[in-house]
């Protein structure tokens, strides 16, 4: 009854071919953490039929493996109205460079450096949004500051969602972790299994300067790893879970790499 109940959600996600990629973002969070409670609630009560047990588990699998599927979802936007702004793309040598701290003295309440990362953020967003995606670290925008942005609805009108994180650091995170295929905005067209923690509990400052702490879990935990990453020069690729998840993209990023010597980043470079 449970396998067949959640083929049927899958069914239904799949075939509704003219749901907007915003609404498209959210059921992905939504049907993340109801295949993890249906999966709970399930193993409760079962108390025989192993076949069961191993059939649900494979579907599950696959169901979380499509939700993290960035590649088929994300685009590349260009120019985005708003904000001069763009996404830069492997190997471009700023998603490899040191990013430094802001100062939170330059946080402070109406100074022109607090509202000169405030505006960093939200054309961040802009250019986020634009892509399709639910996170992105100021060194994707060629800012090397440890500076990073998500929605984990990926719902522009969700704007309660948004998260800003300053100088963010991981403090504790769990020994479980989750495989799951995750893409990248910087590396498109592309995807790959990529093992992270269950959950993470993790310190930074707001748009305010204010110190916050944090426990993320799920979906949310794996965006902020993902972007939290790129400020430390690490890319989704580095953290591919064998040579075989590493052979199938290669290719890819041949091409990556000869485009940006043939000059197409030539724009991108100069940010």
């Amino acid at each position: 009854m449970f396998a067949s109940c959640l083929l049927v959600v899958v069914l239904h996600f799949l075939c509704n071919d003219s749901t907007k990629h915003n609404n498209q973002a959210m059921a992905f969070s939504t049907l993340y953490r109801t295949t993890n409670s249906l999966q709970t609630a399930a193993s409760r009560r079962m108390t025989s039929s192993q076949h069961f047990s191993s059939s649900s588990s494979s579907l599950l699998d696959r169901m979380q493996t499509m939700l993290f599927g960035g590649a088929d979802v994300e685009v590349d936007p260009g120019q985005v109205a708003g904000t001069d702004l763009r996404i830069i793309k492997y190997p471009h040598p700023s998603l490899r460079k040191h990013n430094e701290e802001i100062n939170p003295q330059d946080l402070k309440k109406g100074s022109e450096s607090a509202q000169e990362i405030t505006q960093i953020a939200k054309e961040m967003f802009l250019v986020m949004y634009a892509a399709q995606g639910v996170g992105l670290a100021a060194p994707q925008v060629g800012i090397n500051k440890r500076l990073l942005v998500y929605n984990q609805s990926g719902d522009p009108k969700k704007w309660l969602d948004e998260v800003v994180l300053i100088n963010p650091h991981i403090i504790e995170m769990s020994d479980a972790k989750t495989i799951e295929t995750e893409g990248c905005l910087s590396f498109p067209d592309m995807d790959g299994k990529v093992e992270r923690s269950k959950w993470i509990k993790v310190e930074a400052l707001n748009l305010k300067g204010k110190k916050i702490k944090r426990k993320f879990t799920d979906w949310e935990a794996r965006i902020f790893q993902h972007e939290y990453d790129h400020l430390d020069g690490t890319v989704y690729v580095d953290r591919l879970i064998d040579d075989e998840e590493k052979a199938t993209v290669q290719p890819r990023l041949d091409e990556l790499v000869q485009d940006y010597k043939d000059g197409d980043f030539e724009e991108e470079a100069a940010l």
